[in-house]
């Protein structure tokens, strides 16, 4: 843990350090480009060899496919309370996404011209699923069933197979109640591969979202343009903006949430302009690390990934927190509803004492699939919007062109496209 203050002479170039941490490290870009290229030329056959290399498992890919059987042993595993819990995120997310999809529309600016525009849901799309280190049941929520509530027909999910070559009967579970239509074992770079070339027993889709490891994100920045992605995610992160009246203990329990991730490679940012509530918070977070099961996952955060941050006032916290632009932020501070509007860039912004980050991460609604890194700069968290295709409307009756034929003949002679000018200037030949 490292504490650094606005009254330091090095707090300008210790922010810039803080703000530039990538999503695909260079080590990841490398390996990834080579699994890709590999499960390109090679399909099932490097699929195969990588699933026994990566995750121990050695199956053929015939048995790539999660079978229905094994759905319903899967559902058979499942507790009452964790079925409960299950339905309930997957109300609220659908809930969520369903006021998300925009209608249809149109409208006549001018004279015979109407314009407007046309939604479709897209016909496949792929979703990873993490299972590494932890079964990320809620990450099949969070995307597979924001895809449904879009329309999306077919909804692919791969997950790493644990080391017996199933899948955790929780994650299934949710598969079959998100809408998933086929969910195949697998993880890692040459996961996404498969998703975005297609290979014998894997379909091609027209998008991959999800998180995963510097790995996946490395994999998803690469197939960019062969298919469409959701965003470039990395390591889980997590800012909180406080002051004195916040609960310390509030604090370290939210930060210590996003330290237990797994890849060691987490954020947590906490800024105040209370000096003694930093002190309070860094004694919680010695108190609560006693009692938490990932304490080694926890450690490697705490040693190098967790940063305290004294600012004069809350207005320089929040104009920090912007450009900072993290996945998960906290403000925990009087009036934090109305400051919030002063937020330039955050995945999501959790609001008051009683919402914590895990609230957003299971059951709130929107996705918990969010920019990392600063991405949130310029990158969403997956919406129903994002599963579909926007198509422009155009209508002009003959009139409605005639008023402005000559305006296009104009720019097709401005860029010298003689073609263009003519395909409006024939028209002026016929009636309608």
């Amino acid at each position: 843990m490292q504490t650094i203050s606005f009254n330091d002479a090095d707090f300008s170039a210790s922010l810039e350090l803080l703000y530039n941490r990538p999503a695909a490290p260079d080590f990841a870009e490398k390996a990834a480009a080579g699994i890709l290229e590999d499960v390109r030329k090679r399909g099932d056959e490097a699929i195969c060899e990588m699933m026994k290399k990566f995750d121990s498992v050695d199956i053929t890919a015939d048995k790539f496919m999660v079978t229905e059987e094994e759905f319903a042993e899967a559902e058979s595993l499942v507790k009452d309370y964790e079925r409960a819990a299950i339905e309930c995120a997957f109300k609220n997310i659908q809930a969520f996404a369903r006021h998300q999809i925009p209608a249809d529309w149109t409208f006549s600016p001018r004279k015979g011209v109407i314009t407007g525009e046309k939604f479709t849901p897209m016909q496949c799309v792929g979703c990873y699923i993490p299972g590494g280190t932890a079964p990320l049941v809620s990450t099949v929520l969070h995307t597979a069933a924001i895809a449904k509530a879009a329309g999306v027909k077919e909804i692919i999910a791969v997950t790493p197979p644990r080391k017996d070559g199933k899948i955790h009967p929780q994650t299934l579970f949710a598969m079959k109640v998100a809408g998933v239509t086929k969910a195949y074992r697998m993880g890692g770079a040459y996961a996404i591969a498969a998703l975005a070339y297609g290979t014998n027993t894997v379909p091609k889709v027209e998008k991959i979202v999800g998180p995963g490891n510097a790995f996946v994100a490395a994999a998803k920045k690469q197939v960019y343009g062969n298919v469409a992605i959701d965003m470039v995610a990395g390591p889980s992160e997590i800012m909180i903006v406080a002051d004195k009246n916040a609960n310390p203990a509030f604090a370290a329990a939210d930060i210590l949430s996003q330290a237990e991730h797994g890849s060691g490679l987490e954020q947590a940012v906490l800024a105040s302009n209370d000096k003694e509530f930093l002190e309070k918070v860094q004694k919680e977070i010695t108190k609560q690390c006693a009692m938490r099961q990932r304490l080694a996952t926890i450690d490697r955060v705490l040693d190098k990934g967790v940063t305290f941050i004294h600012t004069k006032d809350i207005s320089q916290a929040l104009e920090i927190a912007g450009k900072y632009a993290p996945e998960h932020l906290e403000l925990m501070f009087e009036g934090a509803r109305e400051r919030a509007k002063e937020v330039t860039a955050a995945g999501a912004i959790f609001i008051g004492s009683w919402t914590p980050e895990p609230a957003g991460d299971f059951v709130a609604g929107p996705s918990h699939v969010l920019p990392t890194a600063g991405t949130a700069r310029f990158f969403h968290g997956i919406s129903a919007v994002d599963f579909l295709r926007r198509s422009s409307i155009i209508e002009y009756t003959r009139e409605g062109l005639m008023q402005e034929v000559e305006h296009i003949e104009t720019f097709a002679k401005m860029e010298s496209l003689d073609a263009h000018g003519y395909s409006g200037s024939i028209r002026r030949e016929f009636e309608e």
